[in-house]
C-alpha cells in the first residue's frame, strides 16, 4: 500500500454500524445541514443533486437515519468538499485492547477509509486496518507498484479485484492474500458494492497522531 497524507478529519465517527457500511452519527446530519443551509440549498434542491430522496435526506440532517459511504460520498461531490470534511481526528487510547465501538476513522483518500484496529502502536510492528474501498473504482490510474514491507489482507465484504504484476485477481468474502510487499501490486473495486477487507502490513505506513 502507499503512503498516503494524513486528512485532517472534521466530524465525528466511531465504527461502521453494519454491512452496508453506514453511519448514525448525528454529528454527520449536522454537518451535511449546516452545509446545506450555508449553501442555499432546500432539501428539495440537495435530493436533485445528489440523487438521494427528500425524506431520506432530512432523516440523516435529524440523525435518525444512518448513511452510507457511498451516499455520503454524492453529498460531499454536491458541495465540493473532501469526505474526509465529515470526520475527525481520532483520540489516542493506551489500553491493549480495542472495543468495536472504539474503530475510529484515522484517513480518508478519494476511493479508501481507513479505520485503525489497534489503540497502543507506539514501538510495534504490525499496523492492522479496516479498510473500506468505495465502488465503481476506474481502471485509470490504477497501476501495480512495490515498496518494502510485508501485507496480509483478508476480505470480509463484497469482491476485491488484486493485481499483481500483469495478472489480475478477484477475492471474495473469505479469500485472502499474503505477500511481500516488493512484487509489485495494487487493489481496487471496479463493482458497484462496498468492499471491507482486513489488513495488517509491515512496516507501518501511517505515523500515529
Amino acid at each position: 500500500m502507499k503512503k498516503q497524507k494524513l486528512f485532517n478529519l472534521y466530524g465525528f465517527v466511531n465504527r461502521l454500524t453494519n454491512k452496508g457500511g453506514n453511519f448514525i452519527r448525528k454529528d454527520i446530519g449536522q454537518k451535511i445541514k449546516e452545509l446545506r443551509n450555508t449553501r442555499g440549498l432546500t432539501l428539495k434542491q440537495l435530493s436533485e443533486k445528489s440523487d438521494l430522496s427528500v425524506g431520506f435526506l432530512s432523516q440523516v440532517e435529524r440523525g435518525v437515519a444512518s448513511i452510507a459511504i457511498t451516499s455520503l460520498e454524492k453529498i460531499a461531490k454536491v458541495f465540493e468538499v473532501d469526505l474526509s470534511y465529515f470526520f475527525t481526528l481520532p483520540q489516542k487510547h493506551e489500553s491493549l485492547i480495542m472495543r468495536s465501538y472504539e474503530q475510529e476513522v484515522f484517513s480518508v483518500e478519494e476511493s479508501r477509509i481507513y479505520h485503525r484496529l489497534a489503540n497502543d502502536t507506539d514501538g510495534k510492528m504490525l499496523e492492522p486496518m479496516l479498510i473500506s474501498i468505495l465502488p465503481n473504482q476506474s481502471r485509470e490510474g490504477i497501476t501495480p507498484y512495490s515498496h518494502n514491507g510485508e501485507e496480509f489482507v483478508y476480505v470480509l465484504e463484497g469482491i476485491l479485484t488484486v493485481l499483481i504484476d500483469d495478472e489480475e485477481y478477484q477475492l471474495n468474502p473469505g479469500d485472502s492474500i499474503h505477500m511481500l510487499s516488493t512484487i509489485p501490486h495494487e487493489w481496487a473495486n471496479f463493482t458497484n458494492k462496498l468492499v471491507k477487507v482486513l489488513c495488517v502490513s509491515i512496516p507501518r505506513i501511517f505515523e500515529r497522531k
